[in-house]
C-alpha cells in the first residue's frame, strides 16, 4: 500500500479512535484486515458530518458549498480522478476492495445535506426518510465488509441495526441537539404527548425534565428497541470472525438506552453513558460468547407489541 494511501486510513483510524468510542472500541474486535474498512467508512461519514456542524459560525450557504466541493471531489475520485484529500483515499480504495454499493453513498451525502436546511422533522416517516441515507446506508455499507453466511438475509437486519444506533443517539443527545437548532425526535410524537420544542428548551436550560418530556422519551426508547429487535437476527448471520465485534456494538449502542432508562428517562440532567467497567465486561464477554447464539435485546422489558 502506498504512502498516501496509508496516510489516508490512518487519519480515518484517528477519527474514528477520537469520536468514536464505542464503535472504535468493537472496531478492535475484527480481525486487523478488516479494521481499516471499517475506520474508513467511519471516518468518510464523521467527516462529512464534522463539514456540517463543526461550521456553525459560517454561513449556510458556504457549509453548502463546502460539502458540495468535497462530494465532487468524492464523485470524481469514483470515476478515477486523482483526488487530493487526507481521507478519501482510503474510503475509494475500500469501495474498491468490496465493491459497496455507489448508491449508498449518495444517499448518505444527501442525507447530510439535509441537516443544512432542515431543523424538524413532522412525522417519523419523514425521519426514517432522513434516517434512510445517514443510518439505514451505513448497514448495507458495512456489511459485505463484515461478510455474512446469507447477505440476502442479513441486508434488512443491517438497515434495522443503523435505525437503532442513530435513534439511540437522537434520544441521547436531545439537549445537544437542541443547541444547533435541531430536533430529531418528530413533530407529531411531541404532540403526542403535549410537549413543544419550548418545553424542550426549558428543561435544557432547568437541567432536568417534566412528566411530559419523560413520556415522550420512554416511548422514543420503545421505538428505538423495536429497531434493534429486527436487527437482532441479523448478527448471528455474520461471519464468525465478526460477530464479536456486532455484538459489542449492538449491547453498548443499545447500553445507552438501559442508561437513559436508569436516569428515570431524563435526558437533560446529565449525558447518558455506559461506564467504562462495563463497555469492557461487554467487549469481554462477546469475544467468549459462541457463534450464532442470539443477542438480547437492549432497554427496559419488551412490551408485548414489540416482544411479538
Amino acid at each position: 500500500m502506498d504512502t498516501d494511501l496509508t496516510a489516508a486510513y490512518d487519519r480515518c483510524r484517528e477519527l474514528h479512535r477520537r469520536h468514536g468510542r464505542t464503535y472504535y472500541l468493537a472496531t478492535r474486535l475484527l480481525p486487523a484486515w478488516k479494521r481499516r474498512h471499517v475506520h474508513a467508512l467511519y471516518g468518510f461519514t464523521r467527516y462529512a458530518d464534522e463539514i456540517v456542524d463543526r461550521t456553525e459560525d459560517l454561513p449556510p450557504a458556504e457549509r453548502a458549498a463546502r460539502l458540495r466541493e468535497w462530494s465532487d471531489r468524492f464523485v470524481a475520485g469514483l470515476h478515477g480522478a486523482s483526488v487530493d484529500d487526507p481521507l478519501l483515499p482510503a474510503v475509494l480504495h475500500t469501495i474498491a476492495v468490496f465493491d459497496l454499493d455507489r448508491d449508498d453513498f449518495a444517499s448518505f451525502l444527501r442525507s447530510m445535506a439535509m441537516d443544512l436546511t432542515v431543523m424538524s422533522y413532522p412525522t417519523y416517516d419523514d425521519l426514517l426518510d432522513y434516517m434512510e441515507g445517514s443510518a439505514a446506508v451505513i448497514g448495507t455499507m458495512m456489511l459485505p465488509i463484515l461478510g455474512s453466511s446469507d447477505p440476502a438475509a442479513a441486508r434488512e437486519p443491517a438497515r434495522q441495526l443503523g435505525f437503532a444506533f442513530q435513534l439511540t443517539n437522537f434520544i441521547r443527545d436531545v439537549a445537544e441537539d437542541l443547541d444547533r437548532g435541531r430536533t430529531y425526535l418528530p413533530d407529531e410524537d411531541l404532540a403526542k404527548f403535549g410537549v413543544t420544542r419550548d418545553d424542550l428548551l426549558a428543561a435544557q436550560a432547568a437541567g432536568r425534565t417534566t412528566p411530559a418530556i419523560r413520556e415522550l422519551i420512554e416511548y422514543e426508547v420503545t421505538r428505538a428497541q423495536a429497531h434493534y429487535l429486527a436487527a437482532a437476527p441479523g448478527i448471528p448471520l455474520l461471519n464468525p470472525a465478526s460477530q464479536a465485534c456486532m455484538r459489542t456494538a449492538y449491547a453498548l449502542y443499545g447500553g445507552i438506552l438501559d442508561e437513559v432508562a436508569g436516569q428515570g428517562f431524563d435526558v437533560f440532567v446529565r449525558r447518558a453513558l455506559v461506564p467504562q467497567r462495563r463497555r469492557m465486561a461487554v467487549a469481554a464477554r462477546a469475544l467468549l460468547t459462541p457463534t450464532g447464539t442470539p443477542v438480547q435485546v437492549p432497554g427496559p422489558a419488551l412490551t408485548p407489541a414489540l416482544a411479538g
